[in-house]
């Protein structure tokens, strides 16, 4: 349920691509994706929805219809599904149904689950660099990449734009997070409501190519699906 005093939680029903946030909504995302696979020429296997978010918010402001060009962000829900994901595509391959090119985007915690896949599935062996199979590495994860290009201060201005200032203070007085860096509270706060992360994915993207910065894993990802 989007919480009615959260600002950037209600914008989440005006999402890219129609996503609405909410129970299940990883789980109908990664269905509605993965049926979309043996029509595209390209598939960039995401983790999650966010990972979607900005990675089209970024494609859009440099220029690129990603849908047009037949590339598909495809959020599966969570790193362990990735095996699952490539065992289908290689299953409809042998069936006759053309494999696209892939690509992909993890976080760093999840390379090792990643890899696994790609090497049991065919395209790497253990020595692999992911990179030269299109599949990029987020150091931590998406928030804290889109927080370092955005920067402490940007990240601040997003939340007053968004009315999120006031209770982003309240949240740094609580007795858990009172005297934390305030990257380590930005990044919490941002991931506490799930409506909240989907809504900011967006908006720090968005935030992050005004300022011509798109984070090493993103702009080698979207690179990789030209």
């Amino acid at each position: 349920m989007v919480t009615t005093g959260d600002p950037a939680a209600r914008r989440t029903s005006a999402l890219p691509g129609g996503v609405v946030g909410g129970f299940g909504a990883s789980a109908r995302a990664a269905d509605e994706a993965l049926a979309l696979i043996p029509g595209a020429a390209t598939v960039l296997l995401v983790e999650g929805i966010t990972d979607r978010i900005a990675l089209e918010t970024f494609a859009a402001a440099a220029g690129r219809d990603l849908a047009a060009e037949g590339v598909l962000v495809a959020p599966i829900g969570g790193a362990h599904a990735v095996r699952r994901v490539l065992a289908s595509m290689s299953c409809a391959a042998v069936s006759g149904v053309p494999r696209p090119r892939l690509g992909g985007l993890c976080d760093r915690r999840e390379e090792g689950v990643f890899r696994r896949a790609l090497t049991e599935a065919g395209p790497a062996s253990p020595r692999s660099g992911l990179a030269d199979l299109g599949f990029f590495v987020c150091v931590d994860d998406l928030e804290e990449e889109l927080i370092r290009a955005v920067g402490v201060s940007g990240v601040l201005e997003v939340f007053e734009a968004s009315g999120d200032l006031r209770a982003f203070h309240v949240f740094q007085r609580q007795p858990a997070w009172r005297g934390r860096p305030v990257a380590a509270q930005l990044y919490r706060f941002v991931r506490s409501v799930s409506e909240r992360n989907l809504a900011y994915a967006g908006l720090l993207a968005e935030a992050a190519a005004r300022r011509g910065v798109v984070p090493a894993p993103l702009a080698g990802l979207l690179e990789h699906a030209r």
